[in-house]
């Protein structure tokens, strides 16, 4: 149960003044729910503003509050803007501008003859000074006056900067007293105001104390729960699962595992022999062999008598995967099936008869493999790919299906920088593929200009024209998957028109069944050009494809990429990646498709790339599935996290837990930062 000390931070947002149906909305997309949710939706930026005397003392591109009298309104001719034309106290005249319906706020705000003080970006017009939309028009300066610094929020249609600065301040004044849950010293030595105090100094002006101490309580929170998990995990009981190798020995792979690969089968099968379920993470390069080891693992489990389960995030996953493992697989006679949400009547009724008796060993599917219609003989092993896609509530899920709790093996295709693994997936041990199967060629990077457009395209018809097959992929048009599509859409017609019936599109919007079958025709070679956002980031695998061409690559973030150009290079031919590049390149973009250029390690990139996007950019304005975190920036992150770990690990082993002062009150932090399942889990799951 949430400590009531936080009730008032979980109510609705309707509960505070001045919030109907209308104003929900806005708020609602933004995330914005719960009083907390606007306590924590911290300023993007602030305003500065100087009080001048009159305009001589202001210049062009300053914020500035100054005493105005307005002289003429002017109604706009057609669409114009509306203008209200005022004098300073010297006689100097500014206009003040409106557009659209904020024309009728002008004519009640600013009555000619009358003094008012206002507050606003001055700029040039016209040779005339002008200031569009005023911040703020009050008949007394002191009001204005106290805004010389003021907060700069995240917005969405429907809603001003003065409505949700007045919601977070009715947000602020129900902040509750918390105990303090950072270590003593620690507190002291960092000289951080109280939580109370750090969530009000944020929202006030560029306080970096206060935003380091929200930062590092959202980063022990989460530490404090992956630390509960695995605690929690350690006292349950799983079941030793030991393989005596007679189904591994009659696999018929055409190439010997590397050495990463067989030190990590061999890490696998020492956890699986344990009777505490195993959690690992199988973090591998691009194209470095992770299926082969999950197999492995799910043989042992096998060769033990009991099922293994291969969850993926998208039903074009499943598929893939499920071809792949029953191939590499058939020589060993085990049982390998796939259940999706699609499969219906007697097809899904065989499946589930053959979870249930235990004639089939392996399921892979989608989360339709969890539902509660579905019931397992003896399953013992989850295999997890794609794990950032399924949130640590979904992971807990799965240990309801076994006799015991089944041991776990998360797999993801990103390289993590060491940091954000800590992050994430603080709960698990980990092994990593970090070395390429032999054979394997490097992949060709060139960066092009975009005005080479034709080019690059009469470059596709002679490699299609030799029988190979290709991708495209149009640019990432930030946060704004329509403007994607419409791309997309765009470049789909122009090339179709040149290539006809070898051309598929797949994107986000896409009916599943649709996507599906663009997908097949690709990968089943009646289709040669494949054009697609980002949905073919991850997990194709059509050998015959040997060419990527990424338009706009500067606006993918450097793990992205390495992700889209491993879509090629899966087969015995040599593969190209062109990096189409906009005309202004920023330093980074410039650096970071260089990066691409000279380096093909995966890891060596992921590092690269937090150090490039780790200049105090927020998360979640980016690439959203990064990290799980609101408040930390990845500068906050990669510096307050090893010590919010060690924090952690303190209060674990030598405080007591979540018993005692410091305890109750590291309780109350973890229901704020909503990680409580680490205190479900602490309860015996």
């Amino acid at each position: 149960m949430r400590p009531e000390v936080l009730n008032p931070l979980f109510v609705e947002v309707d509960a505070l003044d001045g919030i109907g149906p209308k104003l929900k909305k806005p708020l609602d997309k933004l995330g914005l729910t719960r009083v907390r949710d606007l306590a924590y939706h911290l300023p993007e930026r602030f305003v500065t503003r100087r009080a001048v005397e009159n305009l001589d003392e202001a210049s062009v591109g300053e914020h500035v509050v100054v005493a105005l009298t307005p002289t003429e309104h002017k109604s706009p001719y057609g669409r114009g803007p509306y203008r209200v034309l005022a004098q300073d106290s010297v006689g100097n005249i500014c206009t003040l501008t409106y557009f659209g319906r904020a024309s009728y706020t002008a004519k009640k705000l600013l009555p000619v003859g009358e003094k008012r003080w206002v507050a606003g970006k001055i700029d040039e017009y016209d040779q005339m000074l002008q200031i569009v939309h005023p911040d703020h028009v009050v008949e007394e300066s002191d009001d204005t006056l106290t805004r010389l610094c003021e907060p700069v929020y995240a917005l969405s249609e429907g809603l001003t900067q003065p409505r949700i600065s007045g919601l977070v301040d009715q947000a602020l004044d129900r902040l509750p007293h918390l105990p303090e849950w950072i270590e003593p010293a620690q507190f002291e030595a960092e000289k951080w105001p109280t939580w109370r105090d750090a969530l009000k100094l944020a929202h006030k002006a560029e306080h970096e104390s206060a935003r380091e101490r929200l930062a590092y309580d959202e980063l022990l929170a989460n530490s404090l729960a992956l630390m509960l998990v695995r605690a929690d995990n350690r006292k349950r009981k799983g079941k030793s699962l030991q393989g005596d190798g007679s189904l591994r020995d009659k696999l018929q792979l055409p190439y010997s595992l590397t050495g990463a690969q067989a030190r990590s089968v061999s890490e696998i099968e020492g956890d699986l022999a344990q009777e505490t379920p195993m959690l690992r993470l199988l973090q591998g390069d691009v194209g470095a062999g992770k299926t082969v080891v999950a197999l492995m693992a799910m043989l042992v489990a096998a060769e033990a008598g009991t099922q293994a389960a291969l969850l993926a995030p998208t039903e074009i996953l499943a598929r893939q995967h499920f071809e792949t493992l029953r191939n590499m697989a058939a020589s060993t006679g085990v049982q390998v099936a796939l259940l999706t949400g699609r499969d219906k009547g007697k097809a899904r009724e065989s499946i589930l008869m053959g979870l249930m008796d235990g004639s089939i060993d392996i399921v892979v599917g989608t989360h339709a493999i969890f539902q509660d219609s579905v019931s397992y003989k003896d399953l013992a092993l989850v295999v997890i790919d794609e794990q950032h896609r399924f949130g640590v509530a979904q992971r807990l899920m799965l240990a309801n299906k076994g006799k015991s709790t089944p041991h776990t093996l998360a797999m993801t295709a990103t390289p993590i920088p060491r940091t954000l693994t800590l992050a994430q997936y603080g709960e698990m041990d980990v092994s990593r593929l970090d070395e390429m199967p032999p054979g394997r060629q490097p992949i060709d990077t060139r960066v092009v200009a975009q005005e080479r457009l034709s080019d690059v395209a009469d470059g596709v018809a002679r490699h299609i024209a030799s029988g190979q097959q290709a991708y495209w992929v149009c640019p990432m048009v930030r946060e704004n998957e329509a403007e994607d599509i419409a791309a997309a859409e765009a470049r789909y017609a122009s090339l179709k028109e040149r290539f006809g019936e070898d051309v598929v599109l797949v994107h986000g919007q896409l009916k599943p069944e649709m996507k599906d079958a663009a997908m097949e025709r690709f990968a089943s070679g009646h289709a040669k050009l494949l054009i697609a956002t980002t949905v073919i980031e991850v997990g194709v695998d059509v050998p015959a494809a040997t060419l990527m061409v990424i338009e706009q690559a500067e606006r993918f973030g450097l793990a992205q990429l390495h992700q889209l150009r491993g879509r090629v290079g899966r087969g015995a031919e040599k593969s190209v990646c062109l990096l189409l590049r906009g005309g202004a390149l920023s330093e980074t973009g410039r650096e970071r498709l260089a990066l691409m250029r000279d380096t093909q390690d995966g890891f060596r990139l992921a590092e690269e790339d937090l150090r490039l996007r780790g200049g105090g950019e927020l998360l979640g304005t980016r690439q959203s599935g990064d990290t799980p975190f609101r408040v930390a920036s990845l500068e906050q992150i990669t510096r307050l996290l090893p010590k919010a770990h060690d924090d952690a690990r303190i209060l674990m082993e030598r405080d007591g837990g979540l018993t005692g002062l410091r305890g109750e009150a590291a309780r109350i932090l973890l229901y704020l930062f909503e990680r409580d399942w680490g205190v479900q889990m602490l309860r015996g799951g």
